[in-house]
């Protein structure tokens, strides 16, 4: 479940008999080692289940513990990464490989020019990753990633770098997240997060007792919530709102959809009958308290398909089918 203060506030004001905050699914994939692309551990099956996700959040460990060992003997996050990178390039070669022995013989006997560049496109992506390089990092446009699409590469999906760190550096980093900075691209997202921490405040019981534990440690929010943050922005997704007294309810859409695409997140009807959406701004809703006033102070927006819709916004479409 997504945290999500504007579903809260609007709660607040509408009272609805159903609440849907928005949900994101992270998935647990563990025993990557050295030679996974191999199959070493249970490397096949790990790589098979990071191949169906959208974006990879990659922990890593910053922090010393003499009593908890690493299994490459000792704390190096630099180290790590390049192994778990070298892994998933080897694997991302490997079905270029593949594709290619299918792809070459149909494309001396076929004049379809996108399967001749696709075979273009696979030799310089295959040579980019023999060097040690992750797909990501090419810089293809569009159109060259619509042509790979299918095949689901892993390090061309985006990456959210989470660093596990010891309390006491939760706020300004240690000497590993800062090796981590100095190593990684410009641009290269870094979360640092105590699991420590984290597992206090999840057996707080209430809201109340969780923010005078944060307000302690100079906090204003859990990393869980800093976590899925971080994971929307990587994904390019945001956030808006259905609500009234039968339901409140957070719907994620990706940045620069049009008002037909986000009303096709509802239900397809809405997509293929669109008429319009009617739009009131969250801070709007939340400072006068209702539709009925919004309407009233001229605040409630009628717009055509070509609105984009912003984050926060709060939605009711029309449509005929």
């Amino acid at each position: 479940m997504v945290p999500d203060p504007r579903l809260e506030r609007l709660v607040a004001i509408d009272k609805p008999k159903k609440v849907c905050p928005a949900v994101v699914e992270i998935v647990d994939i563990a025993g990557l080692v050295r030679g996974a692309s191999q199959g070493e551990g249970l490397g096949n099956q790990f790589l098979a289940h990071i191949r169906e996700t959208q974006a990879i959040l990659h922990v890593l460990r910053c922090f010393e513990d003499n009593n908890i060992t690493h299994v490459e003997g000792g704390v190096d996050p630099v180290r790590d990464l390049q192994i778990i990178d070298t892994e998933l390039q080897l694997r991302d070669a490997e079905t270029i490989e593949n594709r290619l022995v299918k792809s070459e013989k149909q494309a001396k006997s076929s004049n379809d020019r996108n399967l001749k560049q696709l075979v273009e496109l696979l030799k310089s992506c295959r040579d980019f990753l023999l060097q040690g390089k992750n797909l990501r990092d090419m810089g293809l446009d569009a159109d060259q990633e619509l042509l790979l699409n299918d095949l689901q590469f892993l390090t061309l999906k985006p990456v959210l770098y989470v660093c596990n760190v010891e309390v006491a550096a939760i706020r300004n980093g240690n000497r590993h997240v800062d090796a981590l900075r100095s190593y990684l691209p410009a641009g290269a997202m870094i979360l640092p997060i105590s699991a420590q921490m984290e597992a206090e405040i999840a057996e707080l019981e209430s809201k109340e007792e969780q923010a005078l534990f944060l307000e302690d440690m100079g906090l204003t929010e859990p990393g869980v919530s800093q976590l899925i943050q971080a994971a929307y922005k990587l994904l390019g997704l945001e956030t808006f709102y259905t609500t009234g007294a039968d339901e409140s309810r957070a719907w994620t859409f990706r940045k620069g959809m049009k008002a037909p695409q986000t009303a096709g997140i509802i239900h397809s009807d809405f997509e293929r009958g669109f008429i319009r959406a009617e739009v009131i701004k969250f801070e709007d809703y939340s400072r006068l308290g209702s539709e009925a006033a919004c309407r009233e102070a001229g605040k409630l927006a009628v717009e055509g398909k070509d609105y984009l819709v912003a984050d926060g916004d709060i939605m009711h479409f029309r449509f005929n089918v």
